[in-house]
């Protein structure tokens, strides 16, 4: 009886298995492709919705931070489930490709981005780009009382009085660039004044509002921070005013966001589409209409009209496939500041 009880239910159970092979199939195919993003979400999101609205081809996000997703595809190898990987900064980029993990890029997707906003191999591209500032508190310091380059902030005179958020990548890329522009002796030194001088917060919408308040008298941030906060209620920088320190100083520093296609990737055409409506019009365009207040760099892109110009930064050339994430972690965790 009860050998006739499994008879009867095999077929049922066969049958079920058998739907549910397929269902499983499309739900990975509905899944399109699959981004792994160290970009703000909204950008991501935004970029996301016009790029199916155009093509039709889903993108399914998943998040992480520059440099923790950049070790997991290192860690995950040929198997990364990923199609594309996007980040803020570039030294994650750099990472994931001297690991030799990306596909190269299309031409006609490089050929949208100025070359000093991609590296020279063309495994992955620039889509967005974040400038470094000094944002100080105006009730405090006047413009002939700021910091003239970002090396001065190492210097006695300002030892207690300005910020940083050393343990953000955002921060990271900055001392990467540092690194490339003056080496490391320089660097080392101006970390162990920064341990010295310098307020740790926790993020770098955290150091604004410490400035705001009043609690130091400026901070080394990028430049999107003080424009989101703008943007909606101010209450966290209407007391902020704005140091641009130009002159090819690595307080100019201009980081790139990269976009790369996984070697790995099943989907490398719809990936590779994706990137290319990234850095083309239509991905620029969230760039320059969007609340996300970073940099477009595609050829002859516009960035939002409330931004300085990129051209009048005036930034130090840095070669972005060279920003090394690791010696900086290391000297940075030596200086006592990680």
């Amino acid at each position: 009886m009860r050998i006739r009880s499994v008879l009867r239910f095999a077929p049922l159970a066969l049958a079920a298995a058998f739907l549910a092979a397929p269902n499983e199939t499309r739900a990975q195919a509905d899944e399109g492709i699959v981004v792994y993003n160290a970009q703000h979400a909204s950008l991501t999101e935004e970029w996301a919705k016009g790029f199916t609205r155009d093509t039709g081809i889903k993108v399914t996000i998943r998040k992480g931070s520059d440099m923790e997703t950049a070790n997991q595809i290192v860690q995950e190898g040929a198997a990364s489930p990923a199609d594309v990987f996007l980040t803020e900064n570039s030294p994650a980029m750099a990472l994931v490709d001297s690991a030799g993990l990306f596909a190269p890029i299309d031409k006609a997707t490089l050929d949208l981005i100025p070359e000093n906003y991609r590296p020279s191999n063309g495994h992955w591209v620039g889509i967005a780009a974040r400038t470094t500032l000094f944002v100080y508190d105006k009730r405090k310091l006047t413009a002939d009382k700021l910091p003239k380059s970002m090396m001065d902030l190492a210097g006695p005179a300002w030892k207690d009085r300005w910020a940083g958020s050393p343990s953000g990548a955002d921060f990271q890329a900055i001392v990467a660039a540092f690194l490339e522009l003056k080496g490391e002796q320089a660097t080392a030194a101006w970390l162990k004044a920064m341990k010295t001088n310098a307020k740790a917060y926790r993020g770098n919408g955290n150091a604004l509002k410490g400035v705001n308040a009043g609690e130091v008298e400026g901070a080394l941030i990028y430049h999107y921070y003080y424009f989101g906060d703008q943007a909606k209620t101010g209450e966290n920088s209407n007391n902020i005013g704005l140091h641009y320190f130009r002159n090819q100083d690595p307080g100019a520093f201009v980081s790139i966001s990269g976009g790369g296609v996984l070697a790995s990737s099943k989907k490398k055409e719809q990936a590779q589409a994706f990137l290319k409506w990234i850095a083309g019009k239509g991905g620029q365009t969230v760039l320059k209409d969007g609340d996300s207040f970073e940099y477009a760099v595609g050829k002859g892109a516009e960035s939002n009209p409330k931004l300085e110009p990129l051209a009048k930064l005036q930034a130090p050339k840095v070669v972005v496939d060279k920003l090394d994430n690791k010696k900086v972690t290391d000297m940075m965790t030596a200086a006592g500041l990680l």
